[in-house]
C-alpha cells in the first residue's frame, strides 16, 4: 500500500510522536511516579548509558566503566525524583527554559541528519547567490595625489590630471583582493564602498597617498557550487531546522487561544 505524501513530512512525525507521549502519560503505561522507590535499570537502560559514553569517550566502556556509568544514573534519577516529589521543578525558570528548549529542538532534528540531495542543494545555492558570490571585478581610473588638499581642489576645478606614480591610471576589470594587494587595504575598502559613476570621487586614501576614482563598472562574479558544497550545506540544514520549528510551533500554536489583559 502507497501512503499518501503527507505522512513522510517530518512535522507529522514530530506531532504524532508528541501524541504518544500524551497518551503514555496520561491514558495509558506506567510513567515515572517520583514517589517510586523502584529504579529498574534494565537491558535497553543499560545499552543506552553505554551508547551515551561510547559517544562521549570514543570507545566502548568496560565492564568497570559500565558499573560507573550505572552508578552515577541511578544517582542522578534518585535526585532527580526527589527534585520532583519536592515539587523542585514549579515555577523554575531555567528548568522552564530548558523544557521549552528542549521543545523547540525536537522539531528540527529530523532536519539535522537530513541528507538533501544534488538538486535540492544547487537550488539553495541559486536562491541565496549572494552568500556565495565568488567575489567582484571592478573597472575604474584613479588619479593620484600627495596630499588631500590637492585631490579636493582637483575635483573641485575639474582638471584632474594627478601626479606621477609607478600605479597604473586605468584598470579593466581586476579582482577586487588584487586591487588591495596593489593599492591597500583602505583603498580597496573605500572603493568598495563607492558606486559606479561617470565622474570622479573621493579623495579615496591609500598607503601611497590620495586618490580621486573614476568607477566605471563593478561586476559580481558567480560563487562556486563545488568549491563551497559543504558551506551549502551547512547553510541549509540550518535554515531548514528553523524553518521546521517556525512550522511545528504555527501548529501547535493553533491549537490554543491566548488571551492577554491589555
Amino acid at each position: 500500500m502507497t501512503l499518501p505524501g503527507w505522512t513522510r513530512e517530518p512535522l507529522v512525525h514530530f506531532l504524532v510522536a508528541g501524541a504518544a507521549l500524551y497518551i503514555a502519560l496520561t491514558w495509558g503505561g506506567t510513567p515515572v511516579d517520583p514517589a517510586s522507590r523502584v529504579i529498574d535499570v534494565g537491558a535497553e537502560e543499560q545499552a543506552q548509558i553505554a551508547l551515551t559514553f561510547e559517544r562521549t569517550m570514543g570507545r566502548a566502556p568496560t565492564d568497570a566503566e559500565l558499573d560507573a556509568a550505572i552508578d552515577r544514573y541511578v544517582r542522578d534519577e534518585v535526585l532527580y525524583r526527589e527534585a520532583l516529589r519536592l515539587g523542585l521543578d514549579q515555577g523554575d525558570a531555567v528548568v522552564r527554559q530548558r523544557m521549552v528548549s528542549k521543545m523547540d529542538m525536537s522539531a528540527g532534528l529530523a532536519a539535522e541528519a537530513a541528507d538533501p540531495d544534488e538538486a535540492t542543494l544547487r537550488a539553495y545555492f541559486d536562491a541565496n547567490a549572494s552568500r556565495y558570490s565568488g567575489g567582484s571585478v571592478v573597472t575604474f581610473e584613479q588619479a593620484f595625489f600627495e596630499s588631500q588638499l590637492a585631490a579636493r581642489s582637483a575635483r573641485a576645478s575639474g582638471a584632474v590630471s594627478g601626479e606621477a606614480i609607478s600605479l597604473p591610471a586605468s584598470l579593466i576589470d581586476v579582482p577586487e583582493r588584487e586591487v588591495q594587494s596593489r593599492f591597500g587595504e583602505q583603498f580597496s575598502r573605500e572603493l568598495a564602498a563607492l558606486q559606479p559613476d561617470d565622474g570622479w570621487q573621493g579623495p579615496v586614501q591609500s598607503g601611497f597617498g590620495w586618490h580621486l576614482v573614476k568607477l566605471k563598472d563593478r561586476t559580481a562574479l558567480p560563487g562556486d557550487f563545488e568549491a563551497v558544497r559543504d558551506r551549502v550545506q551547512n547553510d541549509w540544514r540550518t535554515d531548514e531546522m528553523a524553518a521546521r520549528k517556525a512550522r511545528a510551533f504555527e501548529i501547535l500554536r493553533s491549537a490554543y487561544r491566548v488571551e492577554i489583559d491589555r
